[in-house]
């Protein structure tokens, strides 16, 4: 991983915040923590400039041990209690009951009926009446985000989308997490870069792409979950 010096993190630090304080000003605004590493770094970020964001994450009902560990150190840490959304009974039951408990295994469609159950209709809910919507989505992340803009209007939900983080590297999030103390997910010490549900997420090899752990058994392509998908 290349090193960062201070003044580059410096930099990126200072054009970010610029970033939140702009989706700030769109209120109501609210961040989708996804309670990955890159996530951290906004959560971190958005506390410390004591901004009028919501913080909110998705709970699948399928999240890793870990991921619910760092609920609770977000908790402790800053005194935060996220606001927590969850699937509607009744869509995750009738999926199950028509297509099984894995079914997501079986084909890119049933996977994104899986995530449309357990993460974009709970996201939906979450996002009713805001105004603007920030994401811990990078560019470096992978090639469905090749070209990620830093703001733009999100056409699925009506409400504009910031992404203050989209030309940060990996390293450039790592030398944060490490320079201001932040916690983070410990799957990623388990090197798992990306982590989303336990089902759907393991750890990569060295020299794999980042997101190579997510949707292992899918063509790289289409390796979204649908909740960054544009409307045509």
């Amino acid at each position: 991983m290349a090193e960062v010096t201070n003044e580059a993190l410096d930099a990126k630090i200072a054009a970010t915040r610029s970033v939140l304080r702009a989706a700030a000003a769109e209120a109501p605004a609210a961040f989708a923590n996804s309670l990955g590493a890159e996530d951290m770094v906004l959560t971190d970020l958005i506390v410390q400039e004591a901004l009028p964001i919501e913080i909110f994450s998705l709970d699948t009902g399928r999240l890793p041990k870990e991921t619910y560990d760092l609920i609770e150190h977000i908790a402790t840490h800053y005194g935060l209690k996220l606001t927590l959304y969850f699937p509607r009974h009744e869509n995750v039951e009738s999926y199950v009951r028509q297509h099984g408990i894995n079914a997501f295994y079986s084909s890119v469609e049933l996977r994104r009926g899986c995530c449309h159950a357990r993460k974009v209709e709970p996201l939906q809910r979450a996002l009713a009446g805001k105004k603007a919507w920030i994401t811990g989505l990078r560019a470096a992340q992978s090639t469905t985000r090749d070209g990620l803009p830093v703001r733009e209007f999100d056409t699925a939900n009506g409400l504009e989308k910031f992404n203050p983080l989209a030309d940060w590297s990996d390293a450039e999030v790592w030398a944060y997490l490490r320079r201001f103390k932040v916690p983070y997910n410990a799957l990623h010490d388990k090197f798992y870069p990306s982590i989303g549900c336990a089902p759907c997420t393991r750890a990569i090899a060295v020299g794999e792409d980042l997101r190579a752990g997510r949707w292992w058994w899918e063509d790289p392509a289409s390796k979204e979950c649908g909740l960054h998908l544009k409307k045509a």
